[in-house]
């Protein structure tokens, strides 16, 4: 981005995408240029950022989202760059599958700052910015932090921190006409889920535990989320929606076939 920037006037909403490069993140990007809304992409890998921010006639900004300073200094620069700021979401978030007594103190900090950090970041930031217009802000958490699943214990902790921060900030910030929301996805197919979904006896196990039995793609998360920061669901705060193909709250009956004995015809 252009140090020497100057307001660019527009009556296009303007939304910035944080983790803009990744599955959901740039999906939901390509939706909301077609909606006509003016785009701020936030993110680590500047090559990717600028051949995004190219195509989709955006801007892009370098951020680490696990820091407060650099998420601070990000959205500045989209008030610099446009004036104003009317939605913000966090698509930023890691997967950790381990129990918790063989959780590293390490990897425990990085699954923290990844997803509960980066997201009361966004939220601290992002509402200073919205105060007198209002906005939208929308954050992602898990079906995890809705139902207990075998070794997710440090994801399952991140991500229902960033449930009640939602609900919180939603009513703090209610009078200032700025909404505060989540998505909660199951197992998406994306590249930071690669390890699990390329793995049959993981990915076999992820499914049989999904009512709607298919692993979910980005599309189907990034449509709810631009439906939540734009004026569609202008009535809707607090809310952690579930996109999981139904593993947080729908249990069925798997009928299993009784084997053919040995003497059957």
């Amino acid at each position: 981005m252009d140090e020497n920037a100057t307001v660019k006037p527009h009556s296009a909403p303007v939304h910035l995408i944080i983790g803009a490069t990744g599955g959901v993140g740039s999906d939901l990007a390509r939706r909301l240029h077609q909606t006509g809304a003016k785009l701020i992409l936030a993110g680590r890998d500047e090559a990717v950022l600028a051949a995004m921010a190219q195509e989709l006639e955006g801007d892009y900004v370098l951020c680490d989202a696990t820091s407060m300073s650099q998420m601070r200094d990000c959205i500045e620069s989209a008030l610099v760059i446009h004036g104003r700021l009317d939605g913000v979401a966090n698509c930023v978030g890691s997967v950790l599958l381990k129990p918790a007594h063989l959780t590293t103190e390490e990897e425990w900090n990085n699954v923290i700052a990844t997803n509960l950090t980066s997201a009361f970041a966004t939220v601290k930031h992002a509402a200073k910015a919205m105060m007198g217009k209002g906005g939208s802000i929308v954050l992602v958490s898990s079906c995890a932090a809705k139902v207990g699943l075998t070794n997710h214990e440090a994801i399952a902790a991140a991500k229902a921190g960033v449930e009640g921060l939602v609900r919180s900030a939603a009513a703090t910030y209610s009078r200032h006409q700025i909404r505060v929301n989540c998505v909660a996805p199951g197992l998406l197919r994306t590249k930071m889920t690669k390890a699990i979904t390329s793995n049959e006896t993981q990915l076999q196990a992820s499914l049989d535990m999904h009512p709607i039995s298919r692993v979910g793609e980005a599309s189907d998360v990034s449509t709810v989320m631009e439906w939540l920061i734009g004026q569609g669901s202008s009535w809707v705060t607090g809310q952690s929606i579930s996109v999981d193909g139904g593993i947080a709250s729908v249990r069925t009956a798997r009928v299993q076939r009784p084997a053919a004995s040995a003497g059957a015809h």
